[in-house]
């Protein structure tokens, strides 16, 4: 794109532009942080205050029934099954991606005890999103496996040895945009003799994902990114069918049994999938995330997650070549990898010296314009490797063309300007 009326003229054109208005969003906001919490659809309020007045104000109790509480997790998991290649009843929502993150990979390390006592290391990479590191380590600890760190791609397949028991691994990477090759590294991990978990928060809605294709072993992912699930919404969980009655999962709660209202005193863990849920679901919140996952399939009639996926590497690249022909001079580097295949629905960007330490303070000075991205810190004793990031995600449903335009165009004021240094910019806020 050249010009703005080159964006505008794309928008025009895009044969997805109608689902923008399914989203409730505000006047003027250039919302490039889908990434991290998705857009209100529109839908979502009416759903939530039937469920609040109807559903759980009139029938109360019955509701279980009458409007089928008891099978939520399994029909918005069926609906997101469609999104991972997955199958219907082999995916279910469930609880947070913390917490699935655990039972899965304390599912994996059984396996291994049983089948390969002498493996007891996992692989992941150092900049994996830190809760899936801490985890990791928790159950290394429980377990007495070692967690083993690499930086990036490239280490991965020294690491795939006699050793390796469970390749854990973020298919879009939190940080840099990176899109690892699922389907290639689960062949590698288990020609080592390795099982591998998939974390999908970047990628459930983003990028196509085929799950069952790529001969994955467990999967987790996040509702309130791509899936428009609303702030802290219920996180899914998917286990390969050849895995997944065999072993009980580490939170054995009541709404995993088998028939949880026979309350025995024992536990029989229910066939399939269902016995990774554990406690009782949370109803409002997974009726919103519905809604959310609803605005995601309103694309199945217009190509679906493959056409999302053409657009979404159409605006990230739209968006990296102008913020490099615009910005560079005035010290931004693109970080998010610029070949297609390798890279998830965000760009990030960072800034060189003498500016590695100002990506927060543009980053406010953005926001305060109207245009929402965040901020990650690096290691500052590996900026080179780890840098600062000013980080963007795209959500094809509702940004366009000439919002990347106008982006990048605020970017290179508050750069050229010097806004970015006015002290209201430069206090830490909790969230980043």
């Amino acid at each position: 794109m050249k010009t703005r009326d080159d964006a505008l003229a794309r928008d025009a054109a895009d044969p997805l532009r109608g689902l923008k208005a399914q989203f409730d969003l505000p006047p003027g906001m250039i919302y490039l942080d889908g990434n991290s919490l998705g857009v209100l659809p529109k839908t979502t309020a009416a759903r939530v205050q039937e469920v609040i007045t109807q559903e759980w104000g009139r029938d109360l109790i019955k509701a279980w029934n009458t409007a089928d509480w008891m099978h939520l997790p399994e029909r918005v998991g069926d609906k997101i099954a469609r999104l991972v290649g997955a199958a219907p009843g082999e995916l279910v929502v469930a609880d947070s991606t913390s917490l699935n993150l655990y039972k899965v990979l304390a599912a994996a390390l059984e396996i291994v005890k049983t089948d390969a006592p002498q493996r007891r290391l996992i692989v992941s990479e150092r900049s994996n999103f830190p809760t899936d590191l801490y985890i990791a380590e928790s159950l290394c600890r429980q377990h007495g496996f070692t967690l083993k760190l690499v930086d990036g791609v490239d280490e991965i397949p020294a690491a795939l040895n006699a050793e390796l028991a469970v390749l854990m691994l973020t298919e879009v990477n939190y940080r840099s945009g990176y899109k690892h090759d699922m389907k290639a590294l689960t062949a590698a991990a288990h020609a080592a003799g390795a099982l591998t978990v998939w974390d999908l928060a970047h990628s459930a809605g983003a990028v196509p994902v085929d799950l069952k294709g790529a001969n994955a072993d467990f999967a987790i992912g996040c509702g309130y990114k791509y899936l428009n699930g609303g702030p802290g919404a219920p996180a899914f969980v998917w286990v390969h069918p050849r895995h997944a009655d065999r072993f009980w999962q580490p939170l054995s709660g009541w709404m995993g049994h088998a028939a949880p209202f026979q309350f025995t005193p024992d536990y029989r863990p229910a066939p399939g999938v269902r016995r990774y849920v554990c406690g009782t679901p949370s109803v409002i919140a997974t009726s919103a995330l519905e809604c959310g996952v609803d605005t995601v399939l309103a694309a199945e009639p217009l190509g679906g997650m493959v056409a999302l996926r053409e657009k979404s590497l159409a605006l990230t690249e739209a968006f990296a070549a102008l913020a490099e022909a615009r910005c560079a001079e005035l010290g931004i580097y693109v970080v998010s990898p610029r070949e297609p295949a390798q890279r998830g629905s965000q760009v990030c960007l960072a800034l060189k010296a003498p500016l590695q330490e100002a990506g927060y303070a543009v980053v406010q000075a953005l926001i305060a314009r109207g245009v929402i991205g965040d901020y990650r810190a690096g290691d500052p004793a590996r900026l080179d490797a780890m840098p600062h990031i000013l980080r963007f995600g795209f959500t094809p449903l509702y940004i366009g063309f000439t919002e990347v335009w106008d982006a990048v165009e605020h970017l290179h004021q508050v750069l050229a300007s010097g806004e970015w240094r006015e002290a209201r910019f430069n206090q830490k806020a909790a969230v980043t």
